[in-house]
């Protein structure tokens, strides 16, 4: 098992992730008393009222005398159905009555979580309801937020254990109330303490304390012991640090901080206090004899036991075996999953690392400025680049189709500054393959369990770690399907990366939408289900530092690709961040209109379970509904609530994992009723949730980077800008005589190159394949970029520079002696003009006969037109080898150049039409054809070529043909349209001719 990275020294911020701490009172209003006067009432009437109703009407229901046979031998007649319905009655009484005593014992203890009474689910709501609205105006508004978060699990799981963040949590909620009130130590104070230890250990002051048995259900935790001894809870990790890898009184050892048992040794710090609780070998008279030798042994272990070979390696295997026994038991921890040994060569992590980062630790010297919370963000850039060319893709679209008054060109805006730096760490960061393979791993599961006739398990989290996607459920859920397997216990289903590779794509509902990137640990991700969590998530810290994590979240959820659909709600922040995903995102003014719209959908979605008899969303998208109905909803709410606010949440928070709504709340002070879990975001980027055993290296979205990447958004929008982005190529070629290019490249169909010697043969692919990336982006390629589309799982510096070393040596120099590879101010690389493409002699000439010589010259433009669609060979690199060229992917020129040549097509049909040459329209378009086979734009002028040549016989062959194309799908509207108008007998000549 991976130990935790210990933390900085030079942090400044420590855990705050504490209970909830009590609050102010909250002010009881008028309705608070008439709530608590209804409530007494209906307390009343059904403690009381209803037996003497009973007693008085249908009397006791013990029968005077117990003759069982005599009372079969009697005829069944309306007495006996009533006597059975008022014995009935008097057991739901008693059942009502057992559910109100465990809810007043609860709240008026304030410690631990309502017990569950057999069957009374209904009942025990209500009765919880009732007796808090009778308490409220005697208690503070804090003292009832353990119950109402509890309210978040079901009844039938109450008593089983709640697993947080990848890891069994069974008393996190009975925990979180025995903590103490508050920290007051500073990180200061911790890090002199922490330099203390070692000289107060020589002075022979150490001291011993022995992990005490449960009490109910609390259960011992390294923070509670460094609070109560040490002064301080998030000194903990001295205790851990002290005592790792020691062998234990019982042979097991201590591989996480998270993992004690009752009955080990724990070495304390020199400066540790606390009464008999602290034990020292030598001098503990009140321990028996027994347990004194046991502490001596154990002292005599400490010297050597960070040495021993087998540590770590038995050290995980018996805290594996001690996570089985914490989940019957109820010990409180969190782990990583078991790590397993890295892939082979063959096999890219899940969890890609940035490139050039994973090879090399130190900062890339050549960096220059790329935001890190993008190179380190795999899924959230993955998700950020796919929905951005998706967006660039539409607008080209729509501008092919809407007319010559809208046409906006066929070029994208070229991004600048901070925005060009995003976009450049998207296409380093990126890991299309992890989400990928993330996504169909899930959707398989998910069919799988459905062939079964099995549910879906709740999953509270997701560890991409080491190739390997574990999944940590709430409760054991038997054996998983094949190719899945058990992880380190009963609450890990783990698929290795090779077998993940087998899935295919599944048509099933994604099954957990709600998944989303927290950040990282020992080099394993985290992604938490906030569709599932029990209640709400609260995140503490500074506004900035909230906001950086809330836009992460957002922004990742809005474009992920293991999801289907869903609503994000935004409130308090990110009104801009809807332009990533208008259909997901939306945004909502204040805390008023989120509670009004989450109460009116919270009833809503109960009324949908119901009435499809569903448990909850879970059993619902696995089910013939499963495509219209079980989207999840996850609230973000930046905007601290007030007191009664936060009530009102976490009231509906209590149902809502069932239902499939998330809430993640900030606060400033930490202190949040009602919140299920806790988590703070410290200034150094460091996600903290020690009750959880969770301390992340953050995923973030900054504000600066927040704004680069909804402008890229915005400005590929095809309604940004009164004019759009201009027609004019970023690149334009020299297409006269004089403007001979040194080096010709042929993208359009089978690559060559014509200028240049062949490289050598071990090397040609990597060079042709870099020369192609840089043709395509003649506006520079980041060095960085050009090294993660060539090595996608990373690279060092020093190869990355003898590839680019060797790529100037084979473009060579000009004339003027100048390099043809050369790096700009910014430090990107371009080519020199003298290195051109086809493709960009197609975009020239295009552009010189529609807006240049040929708009005055009829005869230029017939001439423009003519070369450039002889230059159209194929699609773009059709010859490319298998496993090359995989950027492409995030490229729109696939999508370019096909509607770049249906407008040459177009405008070459249209040239020759002016002149009544319907047969060279139909040659010329039939060639655009060959690269663009479905424009439904040359369809319908070749229908009009067809039509001028006076041949019906010749027109109904061409429909046939075209209705053969279009498939099951149809002819298009328009042409449908179109041929009624040509030919309108076409649908029986069609249908005549086969």
């Amino acid at each position: 098992m991976p130990r935790r990275r210990s933390p900085s020294p030079s942090s400044s911020t420590a855990p705050r992730n504490r209970t909830p701490q009590p609050v102010r009172v909250r002010r009881r209003t008028f309705g608070d008393f008439v709530k608590a006067f209804l409530a007494f009432v209906a307390l009343a009437v059904l403690l009381v009222g209803v037996p003497v109703a009973l007693a008085m009407t249908a009397g006791w229901p013990f029968p005077e005398t117990f003759e069982p046979m005599e009372w079969l031998k009697q005829d069944i007649s309306v007495s006996t159905f009533l006597s059975i319905l008022t014995f009935v009655v008097w057991l739901a009484w008693a059942q009502f009555t057992a559910c109100v005593l465990v809810e007043m014992k609860a709240a008026l203890s304030g410690v631990g979580v309502p017990g569950r009474v057999p069957g009374a689910g209904p009942s025990q709501l209500l009765a919880r309801q009732l007796v808090a609205a009778l308490l409220l105006v005697g208690a503070t508004a804090a003292s009832f937020a353990p119950s109402l978060a509890q309210l978040g699990q079901t009844y039938d799981d109450n008593q089983r254990p709640t697993v947080a963040a990848a890891q069994q949590t069974p008393g996190l909620f009975a925990q979180q109330q025995e903590q103490a009130a508050g920290t007051a130590a500073a990180v200061a104070e911790q890090a002199s303490h922490t330099e203390a230890t070692p000289a107060a250990k020589k002075q022979g002051d150490t001291k011993f304390y022995r992990i005490q048995p449960p009490e109910g259900r609390h259960h011992d935790s390294l923070w509670e012991i460094a609070e109560r001894h040490l002064g301080d809870g998030r000194r903990y990790k001295e205790i851990f640090e002290l005592n790792k890898d020691r062998v234990q009184p019982d042979g097991s050892r201590l591989s996480e901080a998270s993992l004690i048992r009752p009955g080990w040794i724990m070495e304390m710090p020199g400066d540790a206090r606390g009464g008999d609780l602290v034990e020292m070998p030598d001098d503990a008279p009140e321990v028996s004899p027994e347990v004194r030798q046991q502490i001596s042994d154990y002292a005599r272990t400490g010297d050597g036991a960070h040495e021993q070979g087998g540590a770590q390696e038995q050290g995980g295997a018996q805290a594996q075996g001690s996570g089985d026994e914490g989940s019957g038991g109820g010990t409180a921890h969190v782990d990583l999953p078991q790590q397993r040994p890295a892939p082979g060569t063959g096999h890219a992590d899940l969890q890609r690392p940035a490139p050039d980062q994973a090879a090399t630790p130190a900062q890339d010297s050549s960096s220059f400025g790329l935001p890190e919370a993008l190179l380190t963000a795999p899924l959230l850039a993955a998700g950020l680049l796919g929905a951005l060319g998706h967006r660039r893709r539409q607008a080209l679209w729509q501008s092919a189709f809407a007319g010559i008054g809208g046409r906006r060109g066929m070029e994208p805006p070229t991004p600048t500054g901070d925005a060009l730096d995003v976009q450049d760490a998207l296409l380093v960061g990126a890991d299309p393959e992890g989400v990928r393979l993330l996504d169909r791993s899930l959707r398989g599961l998910a069919a799988s369990l459905a062939a079964e006739s099995r549910p879906l398990p709740t999953v509270y989290a997701a560890w991409m770690s080491n190739g390997d996607l574990h999944l940590q459920l709430a409760q054991p859920s038997g054996k998983p399907p094949s190719p899945w397997q058990l992880g380190q216990d009963q609450t890990f289903w783990m698929l290795a990366r090779a077998d993940a590779e087998t899935y295919e794509d599944v048509d099933t509902a994604a099954p957990y939408p709600g998944l989303v990137s927290l950040g990282t640990m020992d080099d394993s991700r985290l992604l938490l289900n906030l569709e599932s969590v029990p209640g709400i998530v609260s995140l503490s810290g500074r506004e900035e530092d909230r906001a950086a994590v809330f836009a992460s979240v957002a922004a990742e959820l809005a474009t992920n690709g293991w999801s289907d659909r869903m609503t994000i709600t935004l409130v308090g922040f990110g009104e801009d961040l809807t332009a990533l995903a208008p259909s997901r995102l939306r945004h909502l003014d204040g805390i008023e209109a989120l509670i009004e719209t989450m109460e009116a959908e919270t009833r809503q979605r109960r009324g949908a379970l119901g009435a499809a008899g569903h448990d909850s969303v879970l059993t619902g998208r696995t089910g013939p509904a499963q495509h219209t109905r079980w989207a999840p909803h996850l609230v973000l709410l930046a905007a601290e609530p007030s007191p009664e606010d936060a009530m009102t949440l976490a009231e509906l928070a209590a149902d809502a994992s069932r239902l499939g709504i998330g809430y993640l709340v900030g606060t400033g002070s930490g202190d949040l009723p009602g919140a299920a879990w806790e988590m703070e975001i410290t200034g150094e980027g460091r996600l903290l949730a020690p009750l959880l055993g969770l301390e992340l290296d953050a995923q973030l979205l900054p504000a600066a980077e927040r704004r680069a990447v909804v402008e890229l958004f915005t400005d590929a929008d095809p309604e940004h800008g009164p004019d759009g982005p201009g027609t004019t190529p970023p690149f334009l070629v020299d297409i006269s005589e004089q403007g001979r290019p040194a080096v010709y490249a042929r993208l359009v169909g089978p690559y060559e190159i014509i200028g240049l010697e062949t490289p050598d043969g071990e090397r040609s692919a990597l060079l042709h394949e870099a020369l192609a990336l840089l043709l395509l982006h003649r506006e520079g390629v980041h060095p960085r970029v050009l090294s993660s589309a060539l090595w996608p799982r990373g690279v060092t510096d020093d190869v990355r520079e003898a590839l680019l070393d060797r790529l100037r040596d084979w473009l060579g120099t000009d004339p003027d002696g100048t390099l043809r590879l050369r790096t700009d101010d910014a430090g990107r690389l371009t080519l020199a003009k003298s290195v051109v493409s086809d493709l960009d002699v197609l975009r020239s000439l295009y552009h010189e006969a529609t807006q240049g010589r040929g708009v005055d010259s009829r005869a230029v433009r017939g001439r423009l037109l003519t070369d450039a669609l002889v230059l159209v060979r194929g699609p773009l690199l059709a010859d490319r080898p298998e496993g090359r060229y995989r950027w492409l992917t995030h490229e729109i020129v696939d999508a370019q150049l096909p509607l770049l040549v249906a407008d040459t097509g177009l405008a070459l049909a249209e040239f020759h039409m002016e002149k009544n040459r319907a047969e060279k329209a139909i040659e010329a378009l039939n060639a655009a054809l060959r690269t663009a086979p479905s424009d439904e734009r040359l369809w319908n002028e070749l229908l009009r070529a067809t039509h001028a040549l006076d041949d019906p016989q010749r027109l109904t062959a061409l429909a046939s043909d075209l209705m053969t194309r279009s498939g099951a799908r149809g002819l298009p509207p328009r042409t449908e349209a179109l041929l009624d108008e040509l030919l309108p007998t076409w649908r029986d000549a069609v249908a005549a001719a086969g």
